[in-house]
C-alpha cells in the first residue's frame, strides 16, 4: 500500500506496512517480578507506617484523656474520705469499698462514666489480664491484673530493706485498699487504686515517704483488651496527689535512665539532648514514676537517687529513690544540687 504525499510541488510516495508492531508490551514474567518487589517493600514498610499511626492516635488519646481528667478533678471539693476502710491488723486482708465508692460518688459526678466495676469484676469494664511493661516484660507477677494496692505496688504495704540495710516504711502501710475500674464514655478503660487518708505535701525541707501523698492512681488502657496492652502505647497512668490543691500528672517514662549521671543544673538538658521531647520530671511526676513502677519495668538504678525539676531554693531541690519512694529535698550538704545524680526522663 502506498500514500502519496506533496511537499512543496513535489510529490513523494511512503510505504506504511498493515499491522505495524509501534510499541512493546510487558511480559507475564515481567509483570510478575514488578509485583513481588512491590509486595516486598510494602512488607517492610507497611508494619513501620501502621505503627506510626497507631503512636500518634494513641498520643493524641491520651493528650485528650489528661485533659479531661485535669477538669474534673479540679472539679471536686476533695479526693481523701470517700467509703469505708477498715485496715489491716493481720494478715488478712482489709475488707473495704474506699475506690468503688470513690468513683461512684466522686469522681462520676464530674466525669462522664458509662460501667463501674468492683475489684471482683475488673475485666467486665475491660481492664486487661495481662499488661507489659516498657522493656516488654510482663508488668504484674501476680496471675492478672491487680485487685488491691498491695499487689500493684507492694511499697505500699511493706517495710523495704536497702541493700546497705537501712529500713523504709511507709508511714500508712497499714492502707492495703482494693482496686476498682469504669469506662469512660468515651471508651477508654480505667482501673483504680485509692487512698483515702492521703495528706498535702509538707512545705519544709526534709526526708519523707512519697506514698501517703497519693490519693488515685489511674492505670488506662486507650482501647480495652484489645492489644498491644503494652505501656507506653495504649497503656498509661494517670496519678492525682494532694487532697485539696490536687495536682494530676501523666508522665510516659523513657525506657531506661540516662547512661551517666549529671548535676541537678544539667539534669534537664541532658534529658533534651537524649530526645528534643523529653522533660526532667518535676517531684510530682517522679513520684507517680515510683508508684507505677510495675509498669516501667526493673532498673539497676532503681534504688539511687533520681533527680526532679522542682527545687526549694537556688542550691536545693527534690530528689526521689524509685524503689524505697523517699523524697528528699536538703540531703545535708549545701549545695544540693550539685551533686550528680542519675536522671528518668519522661515525656508529656
Amino acid at each position: 500500500m502506498k500514500n502519496v504525499f506533496t511537499i512543496a510541488g513535489a510529490s513523494r510516495s511512503v510505504s506504511l506496512k498493515k499491522n505495524c508492531a509501534c510499541g512493546h508490551g510487558f511480559t507475564m514474567a515481567e509483570i510478575l517480578l514488578s509485583l513481588t518487589i512491590i509486595g516486598v517493600v510494602a512488607a517492610i514498610t507497611l508494619p513501620s507506617l501502621t505503627g506510626n499511626i497507631n503512636e500518634r492516635t494513641w498520643n493524641t488519646q491520651r493528650k485528650a484523656l489528661y485533659a479531661r481528667f485535669s477538669q474534673a478533678i479540679a472539679l471536686m471539693p476533695a479526693l481523701n474520705g470517700y467509703g469505708t476502710f477498715t485496715e489491716a491488723t493481720s494478715s488478712a486482708s482489709a475488707e473495704d469499698n474506699a475506690a468503688e465508692t470513690f468513683v461512684t460518688n466522686g469522681l462520676s459526678k464530674v466525669l462522664k462514666i458509662n460501667n463501674i466495676c468492683d475489684s471482683e469484676h475488673l475485666e467486665d469494664c475491660g481492664i486487661p489480664q495481662k499488661v507489659y511493661a516498657i522493656n516488654g516484660s510482663s508488668a504484674f507477677t501476680t496471675s492478672g491484673f491487680p485487685t488491691k494496692l498491695s499487689e500493684f505496688n507492694s511499697t505500699f504495704t511493706s517495710v523495704y530493706t536497702r541493700t546497705d540495710g537501712v529500713q523504709f516504711s511507709n508511714p500508712q502501710k497499714d492502707i492495703d485498699t482494693k482496686a476498682a475500674a469504669f469506662e469512660t464514655a468515651n471508651g477508654e478503660s480505667i482501673a483504680v487504686f485509692y487512698n483515702p487518708y492521703c495528706r498535702v505535701f509538707p512545705e519544709i525541707t526534709g526526708n519523707y515517704m512519697a506514698h501517703p501523698y497519693m490519693c488515685a492512681n489511674f492505670v488506662y488502657d486507650l482501647n480495652g483488651t484489645k492489644g498491644p496492652n503494652t505501656m507506653g502505647k495504649d497503656i498509661g497512668f494517670i496519678t492525682a496527689l494532694y487532697p485539696s490543691d490536687s495536682v494530676v500528672v501523666a508522665p510516659v517514662p523513657l525506657s531506661s535512665d540516662l547512661s551517666d549521671r549529671v548535676e541537678q543544673y544539667n539534669a534537664g538538658a541532658a534529658c533534651t539532648a537524649r530526645d528534643n521531647e523529653s522533660r526532667l520530671p518535676n517531684k510530682e511526676e517522679l513520684m507517680s514514676v515510683l508508684f507505677n513502677k510495675s509498669l516501667i519495668g526493673s532498673s539497676a538504678t532503681q534504688e539511687a537517687p533520681h533527680w526532679t525539676s522542682s527545687l526549694v531554693s537556688t542550691e536545693l531541690a527534690y530528689y526521689i529513690n524509685l524503689i524505697p519512694g523517699n523524697v528528699v529535698n536538703d540531703g545535708g550538704v549545701t549545695n544540693l544540687r550539685s551533686r550528680q545524680l542519675y536522671v528518668r526522663c519522661i515525656k508529656r
